[in-house]
């Protein structure tokens, strides 16, 4: 007997697109702004966060553009939806943003080399930008604070706005000091320090999209402890063919064979299962099948790793 229950819940915030909207926005004002005064007065510092926070702009509209995809209707081409769109909007996200940090590193390093000494004479500028900087992400990180504890696009967006702000701090304290004590070498330093910060939250944005993309079991959930709730469960004494995976970025689905010899569980067995598993490990989408003997082959057993 086959029996499916689906837990929908939408763990973005009612008015995410407004969020992104009002995030795009600001932090595309905020890019030109920068990269404006960067140009002008030489400081890769300004640079190296104005090209972040383009990079930024282009994976809140992946990001975006994923939620949305993750909201379209299932049809008889895509029964599950475009739910993975989110997924790999956050793999396009994360694969834009080490293009960035590998450019930002390449360039930091040459000039740390031999750095600019026009740089350091313009440190109340830096400092008067990257200030802004802390207010734009700031803010942008406040609309992305609620929502993101199960969707991964939500979560990358808040992650990478409030980095964003911790850089723009140490780019006012780099301007500080260099128009303190006039040191040229620390405008090219600070873009290093930017660069790990960024590579910090990006691989592990990578990481996680790119475990999901290909089936992974999503962090949240012990598979091994999913394993036992099943055989705790009256009357079962095998579980076969336990696939745990992510159909999207908030939403996770699961099958497996229980196996019952003493018969077939009725409906309340299948419901008190169905809430357990959701309520224990936030599967949303659950596919029971109850033999009173296995008859099929085993497909990728569970083993703990």
């Amino acid at each position: 007997m086959n029996t499916g229950h689906d837990h929908h819940h939408d763990h973005a915030p009612a008015n995410f697109s407004r969020a992104f909207a009002i995030g795009i926005g600001l932090n595309t004002v905020f890019v030109v702004i920068e990269a404006f005064y960067g140009w002008k007065i030489n400081s890769l510092a300004l640079l190296a966060d104005a090209g972040h926070n383009l990079s930024d702009v282009a994976g809140l509209v992946l990001a975006w553009g994923g939620a949305l995809a993750g909201r379209l209707r299932p049809n008889a081409r895509h029964t599950y939806g475009w739910k993975r769109g989110g997924i790999m909007a956050a793999l396009a996200n994360a694969l834009l943003l080490l293009v960035a940090i590998g450019a930002l590193a390449w360039e930091a390093v040459g000039r740390l080399m031999s750095p600019d000494p026009l740089a350091g004479a313009e440190g109340v500028t830096i400092m008067a930008v990257a200030g802004v900087g802390i207010v734009v992400n700031t803010v942008t990180a406040l609309l992305f604070m609620r929502g993101g504890e199960r969707d991964l696009n939500i979560r990358g967006a808040f992650l990478h706005m409030a980095a964003d702000a911790l850089v723009s701090v140490g780019v006012v304290v780099a301007g500080a000091l260099t128009l303190w004590m006039g040191w040229a070498w620390l405008d090219p330093v600070v873009s290093l320090v930017i660069a790990a910060v960024i590579l910090f939250g990006t691989w592990t944005l990578f990481r996680q999209s790119l475990h999901l993309l290909f089936d992974g079991v999503p962090d949240s959930v012990d598979l091994m402890a999913v394993r036992q709730s099943l055989l705790d469960l009256p009357g079962v004494t095998q579980v076969h063919d336990l696939h745990v995976w992510a159909m999207g970025t908030s939403q996770i689905a699961m099958t497996a064979h229980l196996v019952t010899p003493k018969g077939h569980p009725d409906d309340a067995f299948y419901r008190a299962a169905t809430d357990l598993l959701h309520e224990r490990f936030e599967i949303t989408h659950v596919t029971l099948q109850a033999v009173r003997e296995p008859f099929m082959p085993l497909c990728g057993d569970v083993r703990p790793l």
